[in-house]
Formats: structure tokens, C-alpha cells, sequence
């Protein structure tokens, strides 16, 4: 057993450690089995996901543990926000039967946030006024998303009412 994996001795090695522990559940999750005949590849999320409410519970407990693990990196805030997004994102439109599914197969949120982190260790930034004009960005899409969503259940809700008997 290698120094890194019995005892990591420095923050650097501690930071791997837990960069591949977090890479290890995002590929198992998002990539672990390829469709045969394409290049998609499919994780353990689009296989639960097949399962009524739980299997997208169980994904978003999943997203949350690594979001929580990469908290500990201290990334700047924008970053944390992008991943929230993606986060985000696949609880919502994963949580629509069938498009939910094959939304899962392409949006693959935790390998994105993996990514984001391994970029950030890379390449590590302060947060800018570019990083300001995301926020603002993602706040003004999270509302119009809000908004959308919020006219769509009023409308289905109506077409449901004017589809009872009288």
C-alpha cells in the first residue's frame, strides 16, 4: 500500500486523497457503464433514477456529499454557486418522469463539479468582478427559472381543473 493511501502526510497529499475518493463517486454515479454500440456512458444515478422519487432522492444525497466534501477545499464562492447550479439542475429536471432519465444520461452534474474542482486545484483564483457579474447572472436565471416553472404548474393545474367533470 502506497504512502498516499495508508497515511497522507502533507495537505497536499490529504487534498488528493480526497480529490480521487471524490472522482472515484462522481465516475460511479455519473460514468460507470457504457451503453453498448455509443459512447454514452451512464452511472449508477440513471439506473436509480428509473425508480419513482427515491432513485432521485438518492441522487441528490449524493450530489450534496460531494458538494460537502468539496467545501473543505475552500474554493471561492462563484465556484461553489456553479456547482449548486448544476446541482440544481439535475434535481429539477431529473425529478420529470422520462426526460428526467434521459437528461441524467447527458447533464452528469457531479463530474461537473469534480471537474470544477480539479480546474480550480489547478489553476487556483481569487474571485473577480467577472465572478460578481455571474452571481448576478445566475440570480436573474435562477428567478426567470423560478418564474417559468411557476406558470407552468399554474397552467397544468388549470387545464387539470377544466378537464374535471362538473
Amino acid at each position: 500500500m502506497s504512502k498516499l493511501t495508508a497515511h497522507p502526510s502533507t495537505p497536499h497529499e490529504v487534498q488528493l486523497q480526497k480529490l480521487t475518493r471524490l472522482r472515484t463517486v462522481s465516475d460511479l454515479w455519473d460514468r460507470a457503464f457504457g451503453i453498448p454500440g455509443t459512447q454514452w456512458r451512464v452511472g449508477l444515478e440513471s439506473l436509480l433514477g428509473l425508480l419513482p422519487v427515491g432513485g432521485d432522492v438518492v441522487g441528490l444525497g449524493i450530489s450534496i456529499y460531494i458538494l460537502w466534501q468539496v467545501v473543505q477545499f475552500n474554493l471561492p464562492k462563484t465556484i461553489l454557486l456553479r456547482m449548486v447550479f448544476n446541482i440544481g439542475i439535475d434535481a429539477l429536471v431529473g425529478a420529470v418522469p422520462i426526460l428526467g432519465d434521459l437528461f441524467d444520461i447527458t447533464w452528469k452534474a457531479n463530474t461537473k463539479n469534480v471537474n470544477l474542482l480539479e480546474s480550480y486545484l489547478r489553476e487556483p483564483i481569487k474571485s473577480r468582478g467577472a465572478d460578481r457579474r455571474f452571481l448576478w447572472l445566475l440570480f436573474g436565471g435562477m428567478l426567470t427559472a423560478f418564474v417559468l416553472l411557476l406558470i407552468f404548474a399554474i397552467t397544468v393545474l388549470a387545464l387539470i381543473v377544466q378537464a374535471l367533470p362538473n
